[in-house]
């Protein structure tokens, strides 16, 4: 099961599942409010937190009666598929964490999340006032490969075609949220994949994870940026399968 982050679509996997098309059943998604999910089923309660994301994914796995998954989350995904572990263990059996982060915000007992407080506030405010120029100025910053900028515009496509207030709500429940508590209680293994020069989950974040999550293993990527499924698809490829053996 391949689950996507925020502000893209199950489509950032395309470079990165037919590597496992004959090993696998491969299943894909969009969260409702991204792609081409349909957004009239767009509840804001539910989704006022990533609780409602968790649902979207054990409901996929119910109607399709999935088990034994191998969950590859990206980004915000990964504390998705966590959380979906803990309430129904039974279902999962590994986990693979691609740029993940229980929390983004830097915290006064030393927990370095990657942002200030006030940066996040600031991020808000900016997606408030202008989100098209937002979306222009964050892109590149969180793609970071200039020499590859068609992903750049891809991102900034996606972010700016996807309805901006469902937008809005994911990042608010993806950017304030704080499931560090949730991770001593994760008893998966999993692997963690932390990309060199991440804004969204700098070194730090991977180090904390792997400190904290009992059967894990930490692979540092060579690729930069916050997607290397799109920008780094052997490397991520090649580190998946020798995880899963």
């Amino acid at each position: 099961m391949f689950a996507h982050g925020f502000g893209v679509s199950q489509s950032i996997w395309r470079f990165i599942t037919p590597a496992f098309e004959e090993d696998y059943k491969i299943i894909l998604f969009d969260y409702v409010g991204c792609g081409d999910s349909d957004a009239s089923a767009y509840i804001k309660e539910r989704y006022a937190t990533l609780d409602g994301y968790v649902l979207d994914v054990l409901e996929i796995c119910e109607a399709l009666k999935l088990t034994n998954v191998i969950y590859v989350g990206h980004s915000i995904s990964s504390m998705i598929g966590l959380l979906a572990a803990i309430k129904q263990p039974e279902r999962f059996s590994k986990m693979v964490f691609i740029a993940p982060s229980p929390c983004y915000v830097n915290n006064e007992d030393g927990y370095v999340g990657g942002f200030k407080k006030k940066e996040m506030e600031n991020f808000f405010e900016s997606m408030e006032r202008d989100y098209i120029n937002w979306a222009n100025e964050a892109a590149p910053t969180i793609m970071n490969n200039p020499d590859k900028p068609e992903f750049t515009e891809e991102l900034i496509k996606s972010l700016v075609t996807t309805d901006r207030q469902l937008m809005r709500q994911f990042a608010l429940a993806t950017f304030f949220s704080d499931h560090r508590k949730d991770l001593l209680k994760f008893k998966k293994p999993a692997l963690i994949m932390q990309c060199a020069f991440d804004i969204m989950a700098p070194l730090q974040v991977g180090d904390y994870l792997h400190a904290h999550l009992e059967k894990s293993d930490l692979k540092l990527l060579k690729a930069k940026g916050h997607f290397p499924q799109l920008t780094a698809p052997a490397e991520t490829i090649r580190e998946i399968k020798s995880y899963l053996g």
